[in-house]
């Protein structure tokens, strides 16, 4: 992990050398993030010179995986377009292909535009997020089956039963044998469900270290760290990883906060990079690291590094 810009990082990175780019960029929202973001009237421009970079150094068969929060018109309830003018550009001007788009429903997300849905109650709570699966070329390199959910008890009945319904239904779809065969799991749609790192996390201090997120939380409290604000859910990176790359791939996240990608690379024996420019961020997400003291020996001490370094703001490693 480095403390880095990374559009300046990316430029020492050979070309078509990284498999699976897997971020979640700070969104283009009305109000400013102790984190940075761009405002929307330049926040495409700003992405652009970014995804010149991606295409550059994404293997030709690799993806570019985004996901991107919606932003409110300011003083309205309207939506803005930021995230389609994006992909639009993202395809017409750089080459990219959108392989598929992914909503992830985030199932603790609070109820907002707080003035208008619980305020004026115009709108409803806004849950999801479009996560959009970019790839260099028509036919990325993917395979399901590495992404397979576990059966539903009907489905695992008719296996059991070897025997289906068989016949064409009123959609016109002509259902045969092979809808009963056992292929080891079940195909998962695009909408991908689960909770970002919950804020209602950060209360609780005697949790068991018993997760990811329950690691990083304590860590960043025991070396009076601030944690990141918008964390990524384990569930974002680790679909994708297992889905878009295989064991010794490279993967890479720009802007990485908390280094919730990273983590994911590594339990899953992914080679991976990531650039942050907090030297704060990233001397708390070693706590992502630190429970494997074999292989990440040195993570508690850069964390104290860090401590020390934090009087006079100086360089974390």
């Amino acid at each position: 992990m480095w403390e880095a810009d990374s559009l300046v990082h990316m430029k020492g990175i050979p070309d078509a050398s990284v498999n699976a780019i897997i971020t979640s960029p700070p969104f283009a929202l009305t109000r400013v993030k102790s984190y940075g973001n761009e405002p929307e009237d330049r926040y495409i421009e700003w992405f652009m010179d970014f995804a010149r970079e991606f295409h550059r150094i994404l293997a030709d068969d690799g993806s570019l995986v985004l996901d991107l929060g919606g932003a409110w018109l300011p003083g309205s309830p309207t939506r803005s377009l930021y995230q389609f003018r994006l992909l639009i550009r993202l395809c017409d001007d750089l080459g990219f292909h959108l392989a598929e788009e992914f909503y992830w429903y985030n199932t603790a997300k609070i109820p907002g535009p707080r003035e208008w849905v619980t305020k004026r109650r115009i709108r409803v709570k806004d849950s999801v997020n479009c996560v959009w699966w970019l790839s260099k070329s028509k036919y990325p390199k993917a395979d399901n089956r590495r992404v397979l959910k576990p059966y539903s008890s009907a489905m695992k009945r008719l296996i059991d039963r070897r025997s289906y319904n068989q016949g064409e239904r009123p959609s016109g779809h002509e259902v045969g044998s092979a809808w009963a065969a056992d292929h080891g799991g079940a195909i998962p749609s695009n909408v991908i469900e689960g909770a970002r790192e919950s804020s209602l996390l950060d209360n609780l201090i005697d949790t068991p270290n018993t997760s990811a997120h329950d690691g990083y939380l304590r860590h960043v409290r025991e070396m009076n760290l601030k944690h990141h604000p918008a964390r990524f859910p384990r569930l974002l990176p680790e679909f994708f990883a297992k889905f878009l790359t295989e064991p010794g791939d490279l993967i890479f996240d720009p802007f990485a906060g908390s280094n919730m990608t990273g983590s994911v690379a590594e339990d899953l024996n992914r080679r991976w990079l990531s650039c942050e420019l907090d030297p704060e961020f990233i001397a708390g997400s070693a706590g992502r690291f630190a429970h494997d003291s074999l292989r990440f020996p040195l993570a508690a001490h850069h964390a104290r590094s860090f401590e020390q370094a934090n009087a006079d703001k100086s360089t974390l490693l």
